[in-house]
């Protein structure tokens, strides 16, 4: 009997342009198997949105392999504990797995290889995180020169298509039931919103990109706007690698008008990626050491009022709600959110970190940090922490008076002219929690403190 193939799998759920899976189909019988290690990530665990997502996109793929003749394992545990296991079972010993950046990841991977012939493919970026250099010969740091880089390198390779068959081993190896795995919530369910909003899975991703594609030419013009659908809503499916970022470019390169505004995004997705993969903390720690000393504040009042959309403020509200309601939030309004912690509410940054991390279904840590340390301005490429976002400004200014009405219902009888600032508040719609030129003053004071210490 011919021994199996493992194929091991984490946020690279899909069968087309999957290149470990199509290594393995090629060269006989395939397990692929899907362990939920929570202890290799430790403090790094999936968030609760994200674990919701997990079950219905593992649901999904598992149905696609049964289409083919296999069908999903899935495993609990440290994963080359796991993984060696699995292999003594079933004679297997090889296995072949995208590679990530995750640090968590980059340290099983070196744990897998010790004990098992692992072969690892590219397929999560456009390149490689780390594979781009300067003419010094360094990573880079800086995303303008990163991105005028990658084009170079651009248009990734063609996507491939799945395996029309994948030959099953002799004989299957036990597989926990997914329901046993308690990812979805119960008491109290608090999913409907994100069911409402999201189709996990290669399905969903698919028909997420093919109503994007049509739009994919005004995305300059209207990705900042949050009463209007201008992004493209397919960070979640990307980040579970439930569609290839070669996919979503291709389908979208030639799509002409701003289109090059929406490929950006994507280069930025592998910016972020390439920053990791030399600051393995940084979602924890200031790549500008300087603001180890800053000054923030420990207002456990004020950081619930933003974790629940009750800072009187209507657009950082309406992003709030929107987020624990569906589990993502408009980009523009994350940055004017993002910006509010840190800057109105002198609140540290890991803070909301961690709170996007729990909270998103696009859960994507080097993304999730790299955003948050620019908004802070403690990043290695970031705007300066003096640059304060007014959202009394930039709600009119980007006509979120629909998006608003829509997640801050208790103003939505106002008129566009009152609903960005509403001079008297609704019964039960709190006042600002802080002025702005208040938290302006505050912040610069804490800043300017920081650079005469």
């Amino acid at each position: 009997m011919i021994a199996p193939l493992l194929v091991w799998l984490r946020q690279d759920l899909r069968l087309a342009d999957q290149a470990a899976l199509a290594a393995a189909a090629a060269q006989g019988p395939v397990i692929v198997v899907y362990v939920l290690d929570d202890d290799t990530p430790r403090h790094r665990r999936m968030g609760a949105a994200s674990r919701w997502w997990l079950h219905h996109s593992l649901a999904s793929l598992d149905a696609q392999l049964r289409a083919r003749g296999s069908r999903l394992v899935l495993r609990r545990g440290r994963v080359d504990t796991v993984l060696a296991a699995l292999a003594r079972e079933t004679g297997a010993s090889r296995v072949h797995a995208l590679a990530h950046a995750e640090p968590w990841w980059r340290n099983a991977e070196r744990a897998v290889g010790r004990a098992l012939d692992l072969v690892l493919h590219p397929g999560q970026y456009l390149v490689p995180p780390g594979s781009l250099r300067t003419g010094s010969g360094q990573p880079y740091r800086i995303y303008t020169p990163f991105w005028r880089n990658l084009l170079g390198h651009m248009p990734p390779p063609a996507p491939t298509p799945p395996p029309p068959r994948i030959d099953p081993p002799a004989h299957w190896p036990a597989s926990d039931a997914l329901a046993d795995w308690g990812l979805l919530p119960t008491t109290p369910d608090w999913a409907a919103g994100m069911r409402a909003a999201w189709q996990p899975g290669s399905d969903g991703a698919a028909a997420r990109l093919a109503a994007f594609v049509g739009h994919a030419r005004r995305y300059g013009e209207t990705r900042n706007l949050p009463s209007v659908s201008g992004t493209s809503r397919l960070s979640p499916h990307l980040h579970f690698g439930e569609i290839s970022v070669a996919q979503v470019w291709h389908a979208t390169m030639d799509a002409g008008g701003s289109t090059e505004v929406f490929l950006g995004e994507l280069g930025w997705r592998d910016y972020a990626a390439n920053v990791l993969w030399q600051f393995p903390d940084y979602a924890g720690t200031n790549a500008k050491t300087a603001y180890d000393r800053l000054a923030w504040r420990d207002d456990r009042a004020d950081l619930v009022a933003w974790q629940r959309g009750r800072t009187g403020y209507p657009i950082v509200d309406a992003g709030m709600r929107e987020l624990w309601a569906t589990g993502w939030m408009h980009n523009r309004v994350r940055m004017i959110a993002a910006s509010f912690l840190v800057k109105h509410l002198l609140i540290d940054w890991r803070q909301g970190e961690r709170w996007f991390w729990d909270t998103l279904v696009d859960a994507d840590h080097a993304a999730n940090a790299v955003n948050w340390q620019w908004t802070a301005g403690t990043g290695v490429d970031a705007q300066m922490f003096v640059r304060i976002m007014a959202p009394l400004v930039q709600s009119p200014k980007f006509d979120a008076a629909d998006y608003i009405r829509r997640w801050v219902p208790e103003l939505a009888h106002l008129p566009d002219a009152l609903i960005h600032d509403p001079p008297l508040r609704p019964a039960g719609y709190p006042a600002p929690i802080i002025g702005h030129v208040e938290a302006r003053t505050r912040a610069l004071a804490a800043y300017h403190a920081l650079q005469s210490g």
